[in-house]
């Protein structure tokens, strides 16, 4: 192995060679994430560039193997990239549910030809994907899906309707529950299918929230064709495989408590705290908000170090399972506090909707403060993750 140190000095060169100038600035708002995909456009250049770079050494997945595209890196390698990447304040290159959801799965369950077909245009940012699990009568219960896919021959044909489908409207392809076996007891007759959203009978309508924007859709398919060899995993077990993907979405939507974007316009809680609040000689004036600002920092601070105590438990095989519960839980909860916080330090100048009288980054802590109240539903409700911690964490009787 690579001495630690030297892995460290070429990572830190290689980053201080290769990451543009305008992508050392943390994202204003989840709005200037790079989710990749075919319809991308790419406004800024160097956006594109830094992609390109990052996804060339496979580090947009560095722990994923090198034959997929990956960066082939040890957890502890891995670690060391995240470390030097925050040091320049780094964006991410790319963010996607292919990266943070499926990729994984398919590493466990996929065969050979999906692996090579999939995993290199996910790290590559050249599909980008969603997700086709919640159903209108099926939401918390989420083995009760009715989508139908039927066994034709050389192809099933998928019929029926998904909700909450976040970005549907942009992805590229689905990775979906369909029940296959209707007469099967609902957990055993579920499949996990792959298909391009193009496909004839896929059509898509977003769904307009409180904060103005349309991240979730609904999506219906009316005898889509999807050829047999997007099915992972063996016909009628798909059920094995979404309950592992979930946890790694718990895992995703957790990670939300760190904060993906700054709290605006690039700027951290703690300088619009002095900016809105007042500097006192270096501290934030106001005593209260202080406080509060401090123990929000407290928290992300020990929610980390849980995190981390959860990748080295994972390293050795015993992860993520139900901990990941805890991380969606905790993440999402914090990430809401972390918004009604900023909603405070902003006072007044959070109360608009749009107009001059506001700051662009003012109008978009407005709106990612209403969008936050979703975290807490979104991936499985803060109650399902309550009842997975009684029972498969502390063992509780139903």
């Amino acid at each position: 192995m690579e001495n630690p140190d030297t892995f460290r000095a070429d990572v830190a060169k290689w980053l201080e060679e290769n990451c543009p100038p305008s992508m050392r600035k943390p994202m204003g708002s989840e709005e200037e994430a790079n989710w990749g995909g075919r319809r991308k456009q790419y406004a800024n250049p160097e956006e594109k560039l830094w992609l390109d770079r990052m996804a060339a050494r496979g580090w947009t997945c560095p722990t994923w193997p090198k034959e997929y595209g990956g960066g082939g890196l040890t957890a502890a390698q891995a670690r060391v990239l995240a470390d030097e990447l925050r040091k320049i304040r780094a964006r991410p290159p790319l963010i996607s549910f292919g990266i943070t959801m499926l990729g994984p799965v398919l590493l466990e369950y996929g065969n050979e030809e999906q692996k090579r077909e999939h995993l290199p245009k996910i790290v590559r940012g050249e599909i980008r994907w969603c997700q086709g699990y919640s159903e209108p009568g099926a939401g918390s219960d989420l083995a009760g899906l009715q989508t139908r896919a039927e066994d034709k021959g050389d192809h099933y044909l998928v019929n029926g309707q998904k909700i909450w489908t976040s970005y549907a409207n942009y992805a590229d392809w689905i990775f979906c529950l369909v029940r296959t076996d209707p007469n099967a007891a609902k957990h055993d007759g579920i499949s996990f299918l792959l298909f391009d959203m193009e496909s004839p009978g896929v059509s898509v309508s977003p769904i307009k929230l409180i904060s103005g924007s349309s991240p979730f859709c609904q999506t219906f398919f009316q005898d889509v064709k999807v050829p047999k060899k997007n099915l992972v995993g063996v016909k009628n077990g798909g059920w094995t495989i979404a309950k592992k993907l979930l946890q790694h979405e718990r895992e995703m939507i957790g990670g939300m408590g760190f904060g993906l974007a700054a709290s605006g316009g690039g700027a951290t809680m703690e300088q619009l705290a002095k900016e809105y609040c007042g500097d006192d000689s270096g501290r934030i004036a106001d005593p209260v908000i202080r406080s509060e600002v401090v123990q929000h920092l407290m928290d992300q601070r020990v929610f980390a170090t849980t995190v981390r105590r959860s990748v080295e438990e994972a390293k050795a095989g015993q992860g993520p399972g139900a901990a990941s519960s805890m991380f969606k839980l905790y993440g999402t909860e914090m990430n809401k506090r972390r918004y009604e916080l900023l909603v405070k330090i902003l006072g007044s100048q959070a109360l608009g909707w749009e107009g001059s009288g506001f700051s662009p980054r003012e109008l978009a802590t407005t709106r990612e403060w209403l969008r936050s109240k979703g975290n807490s539903i979104e991936g499985g409700t803060s109650e399902v993750q309550l009842n997975i911690i009684a029972k498969r964490v502390l063992g509780l009787p139903d």
